[in-house]
């Protein structure tokens, strides 16, 4: 699903408002105290393709998951992040059609560096070769409770990789 003429944040250049970068701060340090990842997504107008006006968290549902069947399961929400996949594919066709889409899927790492890992790659790609929807992905690095880093991060059709992609911060 590339519609980079639709959809151009799939190139980065995303300018994500003060506000809601603190708002995704924010949402990283409460879940580093809950020992897990958070996660959400960032949206913003049709009409300014570049720009992302608010952020909407969702659940990580690592932990519950884990706990329910740790066997399939091994991993906990201070490992990776797990979205409701139906709750995720209505609120993109929502933004769609709304005219405010989705533009950005967003979650932290704990204790490590702000990087795309082979696990946030593959959820991205869902078993394909690309990923399966026009987004940039916004990863936000939390170390002992404090944010210490962000990096956006873009699909590379060239080199079929993600790479690092420009964020910056509006009004």
């Amino acid at each position: 699903m590339r519609g980079e003429a639709k959809h151009p944040w799939v190139r980065g250049g995303v300018v994500v408002a003060r506000a809601v970068l603190d708002r995704v701060f924010d949402e990283a340090r409460a879940a580093y105290g809950r020992d897990e990842e958070s996660c959400g997504f960032l949206v913003g107008p049709a009409s300014e393709p570049l720009r992302v006006t608010s952020a909407v968290p969702m659940e990580n549902r690592a932990n519950k998951l884990h706990k329910l069947d740790p066997e399939t399961y091994p991993r906990t929400g201070r490992m990776y992040f797990d979205i409701d996949p139906l709750k995720f594919q209505r609120a993109i066709e929502r933004g769609e059609a709304n005219g405010a889409p989705v533009k950005v899927l967003y979650h932290s790492h704990l204790d490590v560096g702000a990087y795309f890992s082979d696990t946030d790659a593959a959820a991205a790609k869902m078993g394909g070769d690309a990923p399966a929807y026009d987004l940039a992905y916004l990863v936000t690095s939390v170390t002992r409770g404090e944010v210490v880093d962000h990096r956006l991060f873009v699909w590379d059709p060239a080199t079929l990789r993600f790479v690092e992609g420009a964020v910056v911060s509006g009004e």
